[in-house]
């Protein structure tokens, strides 16, 4: 008997009468505390047995019920590459934004012992353990706005074809197939997984058995529609499942509730979920152990082969009752409603399928297609009810064996409406690693209007300052400096800090110019070279066109001890001015110097300029000249250790002109500062030369640099050319225009792994983003920053600390990351971790995603529109 069956009755498109299947109250997931933090090596999969299953495995092994081990990106470093490994109990896996946890393609790492993974047998199977496994585990999880990914479509090592050709291949050949599973829990208690997203598993994506307590909550499945076998999630004898607000496309049933010989699959909510391509809603085909007590309510399917379906036979029947499928929508499905009872046409045996008390309400499909309802015989018939159920179209009905109420055919009926209940496959915007300006917005970044503004940050006011204007050292020299002449104390001298001091005692003089000009001859100064504010501004110069020739350096670092430093250089100070001596006085007295006083020229002077000249920290450098006496207290630091080393520091000092200089050091090598309360300090280089390997142009001043070569020395893995602090109120950091960007030629740069530039979270004592391996670990908003494990607290103005600096009309060498040039204040897991940050965007979202709410807690009247740039490129090109 066949009938054809349209439900009647209108119905609001949201049920309110269903109540859930699981027994459990059921709420949002949250991600325990981490015990690890384990940061990416690799920037895409590899095929190596030393890939990071060890790691993983053993943070897991070590790691507390209750906490987590976190897998994190960093900077171009996403990747994960493991075989096969467990979850332990109570531990939650968190594959953090941004990260990927690929599974090997080595079938030798999963085969079982009969050495058959990754190929097709007749008879044995199931030759592969999974990627993942969770056994006897109560309160386990895989959580994280990252990716799983089983490369199920890559070829295996030593074989010509993929995991899912051989499965294609099994079926073909009609043998079994050996391909892992992605993820198996068994006899465990309350596993949840969230907001993780799986990809391309070889087989099965998720398999339950025997689990009470089960939540996937806000993920995302995402297979090819031909992968063969690849399951979305597999409740089988599993009770107390919810499968809730999550997208599932894939190559086989979306989701398959299974019940075998181990026992019945009962109370189970599958609620507000989207289904793309795959197989469908399913129950079965194992139903031997009984199914009962389901939920499916507000889902849509899109494309799925099957929609609401239920398969068996009597090979592995069984009863499947007191299932509700509730307020669901779809499209371009070919059997919205797929009841059989015959799934292996042929099979023998006596598990005879019963289906009874089968609720259809609220069903509507907009495309038509096969509506299936077939029941086993007359003495086992389909028992289904069916209350405001719609098929669109010319739909061709099957029905055999069946109780259906009402009895007859019903017309005129009409389901939800589904017209806009169905949203695209959320695929995940990919981060923009490299963001490009507009030609507008690049506009805005002239020397003309970047050093147009000074003031305090976000009050500044036109200024204009043109440094190319006029020509710099004119004339007759005020003071010349001479190794070799004879020095008369009042013109000429042996040192620069020495007509440092003359320029400035003579610029109190009311008669006195406003500039001054210092030449100094070709020779190497090891000497310090302090300029502190003076009513003259000064001209430091070498002679000829040549940098090289005039070089001032000495060695110091951030970790020798102010006592060392007064007794080396104590002596070269005597006797100065009162400003130059209350600088120097400033450091003696400190415990260790600290970046902030290893500099080998401190400029405080407004107005300064310097051409022709080199300014070098030789600290841990080849010196450029035999070492002398100034090496003894670099001799007293640990060779295995590097610090901090300043060449030249501009602090405070406005409209600071620099042509045809060299700065040279390692880590810190420049460094800019802006004036008291963050007023605008403008620095600018033209036809310069900078070199260092980590931060090495750093600080929050307005700097811009034209027609320069700044390079990056390859001692180190990771290097980072900028490391700006710039405030988010100030218009302007760091501008490099029509600068070559090179390297050294050595091994590590020539990795390609070097970055452009870090925002350098400055005096920051924890924070806000990221996990944190402490207990009880807190990083809150307060009017200061400290931190006493595990709570600390962290200031507005250093979240504000944000770092701007832009690329233009540049070219940047190999050594830089082709994708990802700009980085992440150190890794993830650190006190000191931030992430990067392009826009005002990010950093609003930043602070949301670390609970801080930029209005209420901030202060700040709206997120700004359009958002500012901190960090962009324009018109560059590869060297």
């Amino acid at each position: 008997m066949k009938k054809l069956i349209v439900a009647t009755a209108a119905l609001l498109s949201v049920v309110t009468g269903a109540q859930a299947q699981d027994t459990r109250k059921v709420v949002e997931p949250t991600v325990p505390p981490a015990c690890a933090v384990l940061n990416a090596a690799e920037t895409g999969p590899i095929k190596s047995a030393a890939d990071d299953t060890d790691r993983i495995q053993q943070a897991i092994s070590h790691c507390a019920a209750g906490q987590s081990v976190r897998l994190a990106a960093s900077n171009q470093y996403k990747a994960f590459t493991a075989g096969p490994f467990t979850l332990a109990s109570g531990v939650t896996l968190v594959i953090e934004a941004g990260a990927t946890l690929y599974a090997s393609t080595d079938p030798a790492r999963y085969d079982k012992g009969d050495n058959i993974c990754g190929s097709t047998t007749r008879g044995k199977a199931h030759g592969c353990r999974t990627f993942i496994t969770a056994v006897d585990t109560q309160g386990s999880g895989i959580m994280g706005g990252g990716v799983i990914d089983g490369q199920g479509g890559e070829r295996i090592d030593g074989q010509p074809e993929s995991w899912w050709q051989i499965a294609r291949r099994a079926q073909r050949e009609k043998t079994e197939q050996n391909v892992p599973h992605l993820i198996d829990v068994a006899r465990s208690k309350d596993f949840a997984l969230y907001r993780i997203t799986l990809k391309n598993s070889p087989n099965f994506h998720v398999a339950l058995y025997q689990v009470d307590g089960f939540t996937a909550w806000g993920m995302r499945i995402d297979t090819p529609a031909d992968a063969r076998n690849t399951d979305g999630i597999d409740p089988g004898s599993s009770r107390n499942v919810t499968i809730t607000r999550s997208f599932i496309r894939t190559g086989d049933d979306n989701v398959a509730i299974k019940a075998g010989s181990a026992g019945p699959s009962e109370d189970i909510s599958v609620i507000d979920n989207h289904f793309y391509s795959g197989h469908g809603m399913s129950i079965g085909s194992e139903t031997n152990g009984g199914v009962r007590h389901v939920l499916v309510q507000g889902l849509t399917m899109d494309g799925t082969t099957s929609g609401l379906r239920i398969k068996s036979d009597v090979s592995r029947g069984g009863q499947v009752s007191d299932v509700r499928y509730v307020n669901v929508c779809l499209r371009n499905v070919k059997a919205p409603i797929d009841v059989a009872s015959d799934y292996s046409k042929g099979a023998s045996g006596l598990l005879i399928p019963a289906y009874e008390d089968i609720l259809f309400e609220n069903v509507h499909s907009l495309t038509g297609g096969r509506v299936i309802i077939e029941g086993h015989d007359a003495e086992f018939p389909v028992k289904a009810t069916f209350r405001n159920v719609q098929i669109d179209g010319m739909p061709r009905f099957d029905i055999e064996h069946a109780q259906l109420s009402p009895a007859e055919n019903f017309t005129n009926g009409t389901g939800p409406s589904c017209e806009q209940g169905f949203p695209a496959f959320p695929v995940k915007a990919e981060a923009i690693p490299r963001p490009q300006l507009t030609a507008e917005q690049a506009g805005h970044f002239a020397y003309s209007e970047v050093l147009k503004y000074a003031g305090e940050p976000g009050r500044e006011a036109i200024d204009p300052w043109d440094p190319l204007a006029g020509p710099m050292a004119t004339g007759q020299p005020d003071y010349m400096v001479d190794l070799h002449a004879r020095a008369n104390g009042s013109t000429v001298f042996n040192s620069v800090q020495a007509a440092v001091n003359r320029a400035v005692v003579d610029a109190r003089d009311p008669h006195a110019r406003q500039r001054v000009q210092i030449l100094v001859k070709p020779g190497i100064y090891r000497e310090l070279v302090y300029v502190p504010q003076s009513g003259a501004a000064i001209t430091l110069y070498g002679e000829g066109t040549n940098a090289a020739a005039t070089v001032i350096t000495a060695n110091l670092d951030a970790s020798v001890t102010g006592e060392a430093y007064a007794a080396r250089y104590g002596p070269s100070f005597a006797g100065m001015d009162a400003s130059i001596q209350a600088m120097f006085d400033s450091l003696k007295v400190r415990s260790t110097l600290s970046t902030f006083g290893s500099y080998t020229v401190w400029v405080k002077n407004a107005g300064f300029q310097a051409r022709n000249i080199t300014f070098e920290n030789g600290y841990r450098r080849s010196p450029v000249s035999p070492c002398v006496e100034d090496c003894q207290v670099a001799s007293a630091i640990a060779s295995t250790v590097s610090h901090q080393a300043v060449a030249l520091g501009i602090d405070g000092a406005d409209r600071a002109r620099f042509d045809n200089v060299r700065v040279l050091g390692l880590q810190d090598t420049l460094f800019m500062k802006t004036q008291e309360g963050g007023r605008t300090a403008r620095v600018f280089f033209d036809k310069s030369y900078m070199e260092g390997d980590v931060d090495f142009i750093f600080g929050d001043a307005t700097a811009f640099f034209y027609r320069s070569e700044i390079r990056s020395l390859g001692a180190r893995k990771n290097s980072y050319v900028g490391a700006p602090d710039t405030n988010i109120k100030t218009k302007y950091g760091l501008v490099f225009d029509h600068c070559e960007f090179t390297n050294d030629g050595s091994a590590n740069a020539l990795t390609g792994n070097y970055n452009l530039a870090r925002q350098w979270f400055h005096n920051q004592k924890c924070t806000p983003y990221g996990a944190m391996a402490v207990n009880g670990y807190v990083c809150s908003l307060a009017e200061t920053s400290s931190y006493t494990a595990p709570r600390g607290t962290i200031s507005k103005p250093v979240l504000e600390t944000v770092g701007k600096m832009v690329v233009l009309n540049s070219k940047i060498g190999r050594h830089i990351h082709k994708t990802n040039p700009w980085a992440d204040w150190n890794q993830s897991g650190k006190l000191s971790f931030r992430p990067v940050q392009f826009s005002s965007d990010e950093y609003w979202a930043n602070l949301i995603s670390a609970g801080f709410n930029p209005i209420k807690d901030l202060g700040y009247e709206q997120k700004p529109s359009p958002p500012g740039i901190f960090l962009g490129e324009y018109n560059n090109s590869p060297d």
